[in-house]
């Protein structure tokens, strides 16, 4: 494989993806936004569970993670199969995989909508010291997160289902105008429930309400 390969589309992805996830001893680490960074994110983890793979690997996501929870259920099952699962207390932007340390996948981070018509694409490469830096700097994100079990907990403030996806808007890092349109809500309403999170985290800015979502874990209203 050249060092830096280009894939296009979510079917080159997987057809790259898939013979990875079906080794046994193969050691993953995945950072990702949500569990639905690439739209076989999910297939993947299900593969490596039927296949009593998951010990070796580690999960990192985002605190808006917790907001679904199905997203919740999904990431119990993981635990349960011996998925080592943490939670990071900033958003994280990109999706990244690591595969025994030698293969680096990088997601592009484009909106939802624009990957929806096909665009989206993904960089594979092999260079060693971008695969290196790139490990090093998951393992930092890793030892600073805190494992799935301490966000899963009581006393988690109730959300309800439109809040929990402007939270997970708010995680994505877009601006106010393109979350709102994702959302299919006026720029003022997103702008209240945006308020409305604030309270209900008893959080004073953006950042702390993430922080908070993050240390408190949430329950779908």
């Amino acid at each position: 494989m050249t060092q830096v390969t280009e894939l296009r589309g979510d079917l080159e992805l997987w057809a790259r993806m898939k013979p990875l996830a079906e080794s046994d001893d193969a050691e993953w680490v995945n950072a990702a936004r949500d569990l639905d960074t690439w739209p076989g994110a999910r297939e993947a983890a299900r593969l490596q569970m039927r296949r009593g793979a998951a010990p070796r690997a580690r999960k990192l996501y985002s605190p808006a993670v917790l907001a679904d929870e199905r997203d919740r259920e999904a990431l119990r099952e993981m635990a349960d199969h011996g998925f080592r699962v943490r939670i990071a207390t900033t958003p994280l932007p990109q999706g990244t995989f690591i595969i025994d340390r030698r293969t680096i996948i990088l997601t592009d981070p484009v909106l939802p909508a624009t990957a929806a018509q096909g665009r989206r694409t993904y960089t594979m490469s092999a260079a060693p010291a971008l695969v290196g830096g790139a490990y090093a700097l998951f393992e930092a994100a890793w030892e600073s997160a805190a494992d799935l079990d301490a966000f899963l907990g009581s006393g988690r403030p109730a959300i309800d289902a439109q809040t929990s996806r402007v939270l997970r808007a708010l995680g994505t890092g877009v601006t106010d105008e393109a979350a709102a349109r994702q959302l299919g809500m006026s720029l003022r309403t997103y702008r209240r429930r945006v308020a409305e999170l604030l309270v209900a985290l008893d959080a004073g800015s953006r950042f702390q309400a993430g922080v908070r979502a993050g240390e408190l874990g949430l329950t779908r209203g």
